[in-house]
């Protein structure tokens, strides 16, 4: 994770490490700017420090006003209604730095900066713009709602996600029937309560995964793959078509 933040050009203002892991990785602090202050600890008491179970050795404190930020107007938008599990947050921020999402809006929810999301997302929390309502229940729906329904009258599509052969009266299609070229926000729902009704009145379209019924549904994070991925394969079959090139990818 440390490294991520070199990568990215996003240097902590402090380390804490063991010197067992110091000893072991003496590059890595190399590349750190002299103005960053190391303090060695124990590993009790770095351990003492985490929320994580199995610590590597070393944690770095970072300012969050250093966390990227939007540059232009978006043309894909991940939206997740009150995600609790931090697994399944730091999983959508990986998966939605490969399918090259623009930003992602949370409405509560684990908290991108959770130690436990930053590990699952193996340092995309660092590279993706967020905005999270961080309000009680209630508040925070009601501002992703807003957002979404400016969005829809500045011409995005806003696409819901249903269960399979779930509907409540609403026109469900198969997620391939959408055109993921167009100005896009994608809303995931809760693990346990799927989509608030607030922001299923907000959708403009809705969407399923069709899946084998063996299963009763599927997790947020797996499900979310091939919804986001869609969208780069249509980049790429258009690209492809247009120039004649197979190779690029």
């Amino acid at each position: 994770m440390l490294q991520e933040t070199i990568n990215n050009k996003l240097f902590p203002k402090e380390v804490i490490a063991t010197p067992e892991w110091v000893a072991k990785h003496p590059k890595l602090l190399k590349n750190l700017p002299k103005s960053i202050r190391l303090n060695l600890v124990t590993f009790p008491v770095l351990e003492a420090a985490l929320t994580t179970s199995t610590p590597d050795g070393v944690a770095c404190l970072l300012d969050k006003a250093c966390l990227p930020k939007l540059k232009h107007k978006p043309h894909f938008v991940l939206a997740l209604d009150r995600l609790q599990d931090p697994g399944n947050v730091g999983t959508l921020f990986r998966t939605a730095l490969a399918a090259d999402i623009d930003i992602l809006w949370l409405a509560l929810g684990a908290d991108p900066c959770n130690q436990k999301v930053l590990r699952s997302s193996a340092g995309a929390v660092f590279q993706l713009p967020f905005l999270r309502w961080s309000d009680s229940v209630e508040k925070s729906v009601e501002q992703l709602a807003d957002n979404l329904r400016i969005s829809a009258k500045d011409d995005y599509q806003v696409v819901g996600t249903y269960p399979y052969r779930g509907s409540d009266g609403n026109e469900v299609l198969p997620y391939w029937n959408i055109d993921w070229l167009k100005p896009t926000v994608l809303v995931l729902g809760n693990e346990g309560d799927g989509l608030h009704p607030r922001i299923k009145d907000c959708c403009t379209h809705y969407v399923t995964l069709p899946h084998s019924q063996a299963v009763e549904s599927l997790n947020v994070a797996s499900s979310a793959v091939p919804l986001l991925l869609e969208r780069r394969r249509a980049k790429m079959t258009t690209y492809m078509n247009k120039n004649g090139e197979q190779s690029k990818f």
